[in-house]
C-alpha cells in the first residue's frame, strides 16, 4: 500500500511538471523558417584586388589561400595583362588578420584544391604559358617538425618557403595527373580524389572529357592515378564537382566549339551527372540554368543536398565588350540539388551588396564570386576571393553558416501530447491496484485476452524504428526490404507448432527457465544475461529515435527529450506491470497505425494527381523495386532478404522474453497461438502502410522540393512532414504515434528485463525469498533499468548515430543469433547437452565476429549464421563433452506430449 501511494504521488507530480513544460513551450513557440545559409565575412585578404582561380582549403586549423591570377594594372579591355601569383596566405582564427606564410613552387592558378586529412591537395592549374599536371599537398606544420614532414617535388627534396616565424608550409608531392589540366573540377570521396574535364593548354581549342581517380589511402609505391570511364555527356571545363551520399557529382560547365570566325566559342551547359563507385555514371536532372565556374567543390549539406553557389549563367557572356564595367555580375542564386528526389530548387542567395558606385569601385561592395573554392572551416562554408565580374576580382572572403530550420509545434499539438501522456500515466495507476503478486506483475494473472496480447506483441516489435526508419528507407531507396517484413507470416506457424507448447506446458515465467530444464542452470543464466544486455542497448535505440524526431521538429534539446520519455515510460511500467504494458500497447498500436494511415492519406492528397501520380512517378523511378535477382551473398539479393529475415524472426519470437512473455499472459495455449497469428496478420497492412509512406513522401517532395529541409537528416523526413504539413492537432496525434512507437517497445523491455532478472537470478539463486520481496525487487529494478536505458540513449545522442534501421538489424543478428540457437538446439536435438551448447554459443559469437569483420556477408544473414553455428557446434561439442544424465521427456519435439519426469 505504501509503495502504491508513493508512486501515485510521483505520478501526480510528473503530470503537473509535464503540463508546466507544455505551457512554457506554448509561450515560446514559433513557426518561422530560416534561410539556408546565414552570410557574413572574414577579414579581407591582404591584396587590394584579390584573385581568381586560387588554391584554397584547410590545413591543420588554418584557412589557406594560395596563388591565383588578377589584373593589377587595370581592365583587360584597356590592354592590361593578367598576372599569376605564388603567395600563400593563412588565417589562424576568424578574428585575426591574414598572414603571408610562404610561396607556391611557381605562380599558379585555375587548378583544383581539396581539403584532405593531412592538408590541402593542389592539382594542376596553369600560368600564362602552360598548364601543369603536378599534384602536391600543402601541410600546415609546426616548424620543429619540418624535417619529419618534408617530401619531394618533381624528384627533389621539398624546401620550406615560409616567411612565418614559427609555422611552415610543407610541399609534399603526389603523383602527377595523366595530362596537364586547368579549369577542371574535382572532389574528395572518402580518401579518393576524383577530377573531371578541364582544358589541357591555354590555347587548346577544345575541352577535356577525362575522369581520373587517385586513392590517397594507398602506400607511396601503390599511389597511382586511374583513368576511369568519363560521364556520358559533352566535354567541359569550368564545371562544378561535389560529393554526397557516397557518389561524385558533375554539374554544368562550358564546352568550346568553333565559332563563326574559326575561334573557339563557349557553349554553356546545364546537364548534370552522378558517379557511384562500382556502378558507374547516371545522368540526373538538368540544372534550372547553367552555373559555370561556380565555387567548387559544391557544398554538401545535410545527408542529401548539394548547394551550388551562384555561378555564371552565360546570360551576359557575349556582351562583354558592350557592358565592360557595367556588367551586373554573376548569378547570386543558390541552386539546391536533392540526391533522393533528383530535383533542383532555388534556396536563397549569396551575399550581394553592390555599394554606391559598383561600376568604378566594385570592391566597395560585396558580389557573388566565381572561379574560386568552397571549403568548410570551423563548421561554416568559406568562399575566398574570386572573380566578381569579367576582369574584376575581390579580396573579400565570404563566410556562411548553415541554419537549422526549426518549426514550432503549436498549442493544440502540445495539448494532444499532454492528454496522451496523462492517459498513459492514468492507465499505469489503474493497473497498479491489481498487481498483488509476481504472477500479476509478470504474467498479468493470465487474464489478458488473446487479441490484446497479439496487439501488444505487434506494438513491441513495431517500435519507433518502424515508425521513422522504414518510411525513411523507402523514401531514400525502394521496397527491397518489404518482403523481409513479411517473413513473420511464414515464421508464425513454426513458432506456434514447435516452440509455443514448451513455454505454455512447462508453466514458465521466464523463457530461459526452459533452458535450465533442457540443459542446466548455467545455460539458463547465460541466455537470460544475453537477453538483458541486448535489451539495454535496444532501449537506447528506441529512445534515441523519437527524441531525435522531436528535436528536429520542435528544436527541444535532445537530451531533455530522452530523459522525459524515459522517465514517463518507467513510471507507468513500474506502476502497472505487464498488464499496464499490454493495455498501453493496445492504445499505442491504435494511435500509431491510425496516425500513420492518416498521414499516408494526407501525403498522397498533397501530390497533384493523387495516388495515381504517386504510383506512376514511383514506378518510373524504380521506387517500387522489391527484389534484387542475383546470388551475391553480400547484397540485398532476394534470397538473402527472404532467408535472412525468415531466420531472424526466431530471434524475437522464440528467445526474446519481451515477446515470449505475451504468450504467457493468456488463459491457455490456444489463445496464445491466436495472439501470435494476430501479430503476423497485422504485419501485412503495417508493412504496406510504412513502405507506402516512404514512397509517398518521395513523390510529395519530388513535386515540392522547396519544402525540404536541406540541413536535415534523412531519418527525420517523416516527422518533418508531420510538423510542416499536417494541421494543428493532427500533427500532435501523429507525433503521439511516434511516442507510442517508442514506448510500446520501451515498456516491454523494462518489464521483461525485470522479469528475467527477478526470475532467473534473484528468485532462482536466493531460494528463501518471498513473493512479496520479489515483487518489490522487480519494481525497484524497473526503475534502475529505465535509468540505464535512458543513459544509453543519451550516449547514442552524443555519438550522433545515423542509420538506425541498419544498426538495429545488425545488433539483432550479431548478438541474437546465438541466443536463438540455444532454444533451437534444445527443441530440435536430443544429443545437445549443457556443456556442449555453451561451447556452441561461444562458437557462434566468434564466427559472427569474423563474418562481420570480413564484410563478405550481408547483415541480414547474421541471425541465421548465428543460429546454425550455435546448433551445429553445440551438437558436435556435446559428443565430446560429457553432460549430466537427465530426462528430457517433454523438452524436445520428439517427446513434446510427454510429461517431464
Amino acid at each position: 500500500m505504501l509503495w502504491r501511494f508513493a508512486m501515485r504521488r510521483v505520478a501526480s507530480v510528473l503530470a503537473c511538471s509535464l503540463a508546466m513544460a507544455s505551457a512554457a513551450a506554448f509561450a515560446t513557440e514559433t513557426r518561422q523558417s530560416q534561410a539556408v545559409l546565414a552570410w557574413s565575412q572574414l577579414p579581407v585578404l591582404p591584396d587590394p584586388i584579390g584573385f581568381a582561380g586560387p588554391f584554397a582549403g584547410v590545413a591543420g586549423d588554418a584557412l589557406i589561400v594560395a596563388g591565383g591570377a588578377n589584373f593589377p594594372g587595370g581592365r583587360p579591355w584597356d590592354g592590361h595583362r593578367k598576372i599569376w601569383h605564388d603567395r600563400i596566405f593563412a588565417l589562424n582564427e576568424p578574428d585575426t588578420e591574414w598572414e603571408q606564410v610562404g610561396k607556391l613552387p611557381r605562380p599558379l592558378a585555375y587548378g583544383v584544391s581539396l581539403t584532405a586529412m593531412d592538408g590541402v591537395v593542389c592539382l594542376g592549374g596553369g600560368d600564362k604559358d602552360r598548364h601543369y599536371a603536378d599534384v602536391f599537398m600543402l601541410k600546415w606544420a609546426d616548424g620543429r617538425t619540418l624535417n619529419a614532414e618534408h617530401g619531394t617535388m618533381n624528384g627533389r627534396r621539398a624546401e620550406s618557403t615560409s616567411t612565418h616565424p614559427s609555422l611552415v608550409i610543407v610541399h609534399s608531392s603526389l603523383p602527377s595527373m595523366p595530362k596537364p589540366a586547368a579549369f577542371f573540377c574535382g572532389a574528395l570521396l572518402d580518401q579518393t580524389v576524383y577530377v573531371a574535364g578541364g582544358q589541357e593548354q591555354p590555347d587548346s581549342p577544345t575541352t577535356l572529357k577525362t575522369f581520373w581517380a587517385l586513392d590517397l589511402s594507398k602506400k607511396d609505391d601503390q599511389l597511382k592515378w586511374q583513368q576511369l570511364e568519363p560521364w556520358p555527356g559533352r566535354p567541359r571545363m569550368l564545371a562544378a564537382a561535389a560529393v554526397q551520399d557516397g557518389s561524385f557529382f558533375l554539374f554544368s560547365g562550358v564546352d568550346l566549339v568553333a565559332g563563326e570566325n574559326g575561334q573557339p566559342k563557349r557553349e554553356y551547359l546545364k546537364d548534370a551527372y552522378r558517379f557511384a563507385p562500382g556502378r558507374g555514371w547516371k545522368r540526373i536532372a538538368d540544372l534550372p540554368r547553367p552555373a559555370a565556374a561556380a565555387p567548387t567543390p559544391a557544398v554538401a549539406l545535410g545527408q542529401s543536398h548539394i548547394l551550388l553557389l551562384g555561378g555564371d549563367s552565360g546570360e551576359f557572356a557575349f556582351r562583354l565588350n558592350e557592358l565592360k564595367d557595367n556588367h551586373p555580375g554573376f548569378a547570386p542564386g543558390i541552386l539546391a540539388y536533392h540526391t533522393i528526389t533528383d530535383t533542383w530548387t532555388k534556396m536563397g542567395e549569396m551575399l550581394k551588396e553592390l555599394g554606391d558606385d559598383p561600376a568604378n569601385d566594385p570592391n566597395a561592395g560585396v558580389w557573388p564570386p566565381v572561379t574560386t573554392v568552397a571549403a568548410w572551416w570551423r563548421g561554416r562554408i568559406v568562399v575566398p576571393t574570386g572573380e566578381i565580374r569579367p576582369g574584376v576580382r575581390t579580396p573579400r572572403v565570404l563566410w556562411a553558416e548553415p541554419t537549422l530550420t526549426t518549426l514550432g509545434f503549436g498549442r493544440l499539438n502540445y495539448a494532444v501530447i499532454v492528454f496522451y501522456v496523462a492517459t498513459l500515466v492514468a492507465m499505469g495507476v489503474y493497473f497498479s491496484r491489481r498487481e498483488k503478486s509476481t504472477d500479476d506483475y509478470f504474467r498479468g494473472g493470465r487474464r489478458v485476452p488473446w487479441w490484446a496480447a497479439g496487439l501488444s506483441i505487434f506494438g513491441t516489435q513495431l517500435s519507433a524504428i518502424t515508425f521513422m526508419a522504414i518510411p525513411a528507407m523507402a523514401y531514400r531507396t525502394d521496397w527491397v526490404y518489404f518482403l523481409g517484413n513479411m517473413m513473420i507470416v511464414a515464421a508464425a506457424p513454426v513458432v506456434v507448432w514447435l516452440y509455443l507448447p514448451f513455454y505454455r506446458r512447462l508453466d514458465v515465467t521466464s523463457a530461459y527457465e526452459y533452458l535450465e530444464k533442457r540443459f542446466n542452470l548455467a545455460t539458463r543464466l547465460l541466455g537470460s544475461a544475453a537477453f538483458i544486455l541486448f535489451q539495454l542497448g535496444r532501449m537506447g535505440v528506441i529512445l534515441y529515435l523519437p527524441a531525435l524526431a522531436l528535436t528536429a521538429v520542435t528544436g527541444i534539446n535532445i537530451y531533455y527529450a530522452i530523459i522525459a520519455m524515459g522517465l514517463l515510460a518507467t513510471l507507468y511500467t513500474v506502476l502497472g506491470g505487464i498488464e499496464a504494458v499490454i493495455w498501453t500497447d493496445v492504445l499505442q498500436v491504435v494511435v500509431l497505425l491510425g496516425g500513420a494511415l492518416l498521414s499516408l492519406f494526407m501525403i498522397v492528397g498533397g501530390v497533384e494527381g493523387g495516388l495515381g501520380a504517386v504510383i506512376s512517378m514511383g514506378a518510373a523511378e524504380g521506387k517500387f523495386h522489391a527484389a534484387n535477382l542475383d546470388w551475391n551473398i553480400a547484397t540485398t539479393a532476394l534470397w538473402v532478404v527472404i532467408v535472412g529475415r525468415f531466420l531472424e524472426q526466431f530471434v524475437s519470437y522464440t528467445s526474446d522474453q519481451t515477446v515470449v512473455q505475451r504468450y504467457l499472459t493468456t488463459a491457455d495455449e490456444k489463445q496464445a497461438a491466436r495472439s501470435i497469428w494476430t501479430n503476423a496478420v497485422l504485419a501485412i497492412p503495417a508493412a504496406i502502410i510504412f513502405f507506402g509512406l516512404g514512397t509517398a513522401l518521395w513523390a510529395f517532395y519530388r513535386t515540392h522540393p522547396h519544402l525540404l529541409n536541406p540541413a536535415g537528416r534523412t531519418d527525420d523526413i517523416f516527422p518533418w512532414f508531420i510538423i510542416q504539413q499536417l494541421p494543428a492537432g493532427v500533427a500532435g496525434l501523429v507525433i503521439a504515434g511516434l511516442f507510442a512507437a517508442a514506448m510500446s517497445s520501451l515498456d516491454s523491455s523494462m518489464n521483461s528485463m525485470a522479469t528475467a532478472i527477478t526470475t532467473d537470478f534473484y528468485r532462482r539463486l536466493k531460494r528463501t525469498v518471498s513473493d512479496r520481496e520479489c515483487l518489490n525487487f522487480a519494481r525497484v529494478l524497473t526503475v534502475l533499468l529505465g535509468a540505464a536505458g535512458t543513459g544509453f540513449a543519451l550516449y547514442m545522442a552524443v555519438l550522433q548515430s545515423t542509420s538506425m534501421w541498419d544498426q538495429y538489424t545488425k545488433i539483432i543478428g550479431l548478438f541474437g543469433g546465438g541466443l536463438a540457437g540455444l532454444f533451437a538446439a534444445g527443441v530440435l536435438t536430443r544429443r545437445a547437452n549443457g556443456a556442449g551448447i555453451i561451447v556452441g554459443f561461444a562458437a557462434s559469437a566468434v564466427v559472427l565476429y569474423v563474418v562481420k569483420a570480413s564484410g563478405a556477408v550481408h547483415f541480414f544473414l547474421y541471425a541465421g549464421i548465428g543460429i546454425a553455428t550455435c546448433v551445429a557446434a553445440g551438437w558436435l561439442a556435446s559428443w565430446l563433452l560429457p553432460g549430466a544424465v537427465k530426462s528430457i521427456d517433454g523438452l524436445t519435439i520428439y517427446s513434446v506430449g510427454k510429461e517431464q519426469s
